[in-house]
């Protein structure tokens, strides 16, 4: 099978994991600042706060903005329920903004038409997080424009975009919001197995997250209560979790990053092949916005039902069944049981909806040979006749 991505692990990553599994320390220790501090100066951030997973950075962000009950989070319907669910961690009410039909990511004329109307209700967002479809930035001069009249933060859910830019920029150099996250799963650009990271140019957001990764507690005497009993003290001063990375995640995800641009790069070469030689077939290829260069995690392309009656279920199980591990990103979140229960419906956010109605992702990883391309290709032609 053909899986739609792959993690590549190579030699050096190995021995990198397998110095770190030899050291004095496997959890708690100096790779893990090592990480962060390579991947904030590649991204040009101040600061990067690593955790076990992306939906914990997700978490941890709301947290440091000071989400909670009463306030209100807005992001995409295609996403990852993650990019939602956090708002519901922090007992926020959660709410969604349609997606533009070309980027996928979220509409910047649906998002200030919705902010008009909560403007006039009272019902403005706190925390808007976009996501960065497939690696592919959003508007952000737009997003953060509208941030600036609305009065929300933002949270950039680049889960799939690290190695990609905007406007020349990487992504992650928090320009234009106050926290970007990163996921570091192994079908993503980088992986350590499982794993996230927060970047912000904020210090006070940074000990935040940091202090509440860690069971919300501190060593720092500053923010201690009363005098530490002595050196070994420490105050539980919020109520965190534990949502650490270990020293041998980290030092694979430090070995990871050697291979960043080479992967982006190579996800561009296998996508411009992609659009070259699907371009006669009844499919919509993804359209790449001439401000962002994209990480390219995934390659999302529709089949048009105005010129073919091929449906995508269809195509879906041959190509399945011809050994190609397509998948669909995402179902409609809104659409979900629980968050039919909190009073979505479909038809809530048309444009979403209609694009997973005929979206499908094809194999999309560096590692992914010309004879394996070929054969998707091949595959695809026949079943679209």
């Amino acid at each position: 099978m053909i899986p739609y991505g792959r993690q590549n692990i190579t030699d050096a990553d190995v021995a990198a994991v397998v110095q770190a599994l030899r050291s004095d320390w496997i959890t708690q220790g100096p790779a893990i600042p090592r990480f962060e501090q390579a991947l904030a100066a590649r991204v040009g951030a101040r600061h990067g706060v690593a955790v076990c997973n992306a939906t914990a950075a997700l978490h941890l962000a709301c947290m440091a903005l000071g989400l909670g009950p009463g306030d209100r989070l807005w992001t995409s319907p295609i996403t990852f329920v993650a990019s939602a669910n956090c708002g519901l961690y922090c007992g926020a009410t959660v709410d969604f903004v349609d997606i533009d039909p070309r980027s996928y990511n979220m509409s910047v004329v649906a998002l200030e038409a919705k902010l008009q109307s909560a403007q006039a209700a009272g019902t403005l967002p706190k925390v808007v997080v976009p996501v960065h479809l497939a690696g592919q930035s959003c508007d952000m001069v737009a997003i953060h424009a509208l941030g600036q009249r609305y009065g929300f933060r933002i949270i950039e859910d680049a889960s799939h975009a690290v190695g990609g830019s905007y406007l020349g920029q990487p992504v992650g150099n928090g320009r234009y919001s106050d926290i970007t996250v990163f996921s570091f799963h192994p079908v993503k650009i980088i992986t350590t197995a499982e794993g996230g990271m927060a970047m912000t140019n904020d210090p006070v957001l940074a000990q935040a997250m940091e202090r509440l990764r860690s069971h919300g507690i501190t060593r720092d005497a500053a923010l201690m209560e009363g005098e530490p009993d002595g050196p070994w003290d420490y105050q539980q001063i919020d109520l965190g979790y534990n949502y650490r990375l270990t020293d041998l995640q980290a030092a694979l995800g430090h070995s990871q990053l050697s291979q960043l641009e080479g992967s982006v790069a190579r996800r561009h070469a296998i996508a411009q092949r992609y659009d070259t030689e699907l371009a006669g077939l009844p499919l919509i290829t993804p359209w790449q916005s001439p401000d962002a260069h994209s990480a390219l995690h995934l390659y999302p392309i529709q089949v048009d039902p105005a010129r073919t009656a091929v449906s995508r279920r269809a195509l879906f199980d041959g190509l399945r069944a011809a050994g190609i591990g397509v998948n669909v990103h995402y179902i409609p979140v809104h659409t979900q049981p629980h968050y039919r229960r909190l009073g979505f419906a479909r038809g809530d956010f048309p444009v979403a909806e209609a694009y997973y109605a005929h979206a499908l992702s094809l194999p999309m990883f560096p590692t992914l040979t010309e004879a394996e391309q070929g054969t998707v290709i091949a595959a695809l032609r026949r079943l679209l006749g």
